[in-house]
């Protein structure tokens, strides 16, 4: 039979990668906030058959033959995400979170429109507006901030925007905001300057679907996501709206930006959202806030500083401003420990974003493991010691067995503590 060997038989260099891999994941402690560990069958689903076929269009509407057991696998997708939010209509179809944005955007206005976005330095996303992405070079971009002293998002700013601009789009969602989102404030003011309301939650979505941060889905008009992050399934976006509007939304995805949908991660998604209505899961996202809760406490008891205090998710940001240490500093340090972060701005960062005067963490991948609060002092003391300890290598190796015996116990593709969910 063709292609019956086995990965390490047909290609040892990519197995051997992929077998590093693994060990660095196994015996690192993984806080880049927008990143998770998919279970078994979600990582099985993904690998299988379904990865051959082309299922252009919808289910029942396919433009291939051969696709009735995909229509199957869609709607599945499609009714558990359904439930999971509350949605009236969703399309499970984007192959990543900024492909469904791009489809949101182009499916509600015109190039040249006016769409009032977070700004990118300010914890927004690049498809929110910024000038280098689609969002910003098809559209007219109008940004809202943080206050520079609190650090939060706040109503009089983003209603001043909107009455001066008049934007067609107003979007909520942040990718390094730690607190709550207000979305019930932006649905409030599109409806008063005749905005859409469009809320991305990609970073948000695992924690509103665990019941422990608000739903946007009353007060907007689209919400997009993707399907990984704290929601624990493979890469991929998805959209979620009125039905009168979704049908704008499913001609944006195909035929306007995409053709055959990746049934095989769709068939993941619908996995994963099975997952995701449990009980089991929304102990799991309770146990993502309060680990972050912890975390961030844990470093400012150590004698980081945390834009806005702490956090009410799943991420915070570590502002370096004021010490010698700058974000990629410190990211390279914390790496050499085997503690991966991301450097991160900070809003009115002085320095450029190759550098930034921050980094962002975040609790979703130490909770998957099985991490709890007593975890979370430990990375906290790893991480002082680690940045302070930055160009001694002996004192980071010394570091780097700490957090590899840490690791050990909490094993994640074995069977061992904290892995009784997955």
């Amino acid at each position: 039979m063709r292609n019956a060997g086995s990965l390490a038989e047909v290609d040892p260099d990519i197995a051997e990668l992929v077998r590093k891999e693994t060990e660095r994941k196994e015996l690192s402690i993984e806080l880049i906030p927008s990143e998770n560990a998919t279970s078994r069958a979600v990582m099985e689903v993904c690998g299988s058959v379904l990865t051959d076929k082309y299922c252009e269009g919808y289910p029942g509407k396919r433009y291939y033959g051969g696709c009735q057991y995909y229509d199957e696998i869609e709607k599945l997708a499609i009714d558990r995400a359904k439930e999971m939010f509350g949605a009236e209509e969703v399309n499970v179809q984007p192959h990543s979170g900024a492909s469904a944005n791009l489809a949101v955007l182009f499916g509600l206005l015109n190039p040249g429109d006016t769409i009032l976005g977070p700004r990118l330095d300010h914890g927004g996303h690049l498809t929110h507006g910024s000038p280098v992405n689609f969002s910003g070079k098809y559209f007219n971009v109008v940004a809202y901030g943080v206050n520079l002293d609190s650090h939060l998002i706040e109503e009089h700013e983003v209603r001043k925007l909107a009455e001066f601009h008049k934007p067609k789009v107003i979007i909520s969602g942040m990718t390094a905001y730690s607190r709550q989102i207000d979305f019930e404030m932006f649905g409030r003011v599109a409806k008063e300057v005749g905005a859409y309301h469009f809320s991305d939650v990609s970073h948000y979505a695992g924690l509103i679907v665990g019941g422990v941060y608000d739903n946007p889905v009353p007060h907007a008009d689209i919400v997009t996501t993707t399907t990984h992050k704290t929601l624990r399934g493979p890469r991929g976006g998805m959209i979620m709206g009125r039905g009168d509007l979704m049908k704008k939304m499913n001609k944006a995805v195909f035929p306007g930006f995409q053709g055959g949908p990746l049934m095989h991660q769709v068939a993941g998604k619908a996995v994963a959202f099975k997952e995701a209505l449990t009980d089991e899961f929304r102990i799991y996202a309770s146990r993502v806030v309060t680990n972050a809760r912890e975390l961030a406490e844990a470093l400012q008891d150590q004698g980081f500083k945390l834009l806005t205090g702490g956090t009410d998710s799943h991420v915070m940001v570590v502002d370096l401003r004021g010490t010698e240490t700058t974000g990629a500093d410190a990211e390279t340090a914390l790496g050499k420990v085997g503690i991966t972060v991301n450097k991160n701005t900070v809003p009115g960062d002085p320095r450029p974003p190759a550098i930034t005067s921050g980094i962002r963490l975040g609790s979703p991948t130490v909770t998957t493991r099985g991490f709890r609060t007593e975890e979370m002092d430990r990375i906290a003391e790893f991480m002082r010691a680690a940045i302070d300890a930055a160009g001694d290598e002996a004192k980071l190796a010394n570091i780097r067995e700490k957090v590899v015996a840490l690791c050990r116990n909490f094993p994640l593709y074995d069977h061992g503590p904290g892995r009784a969910h997955r």
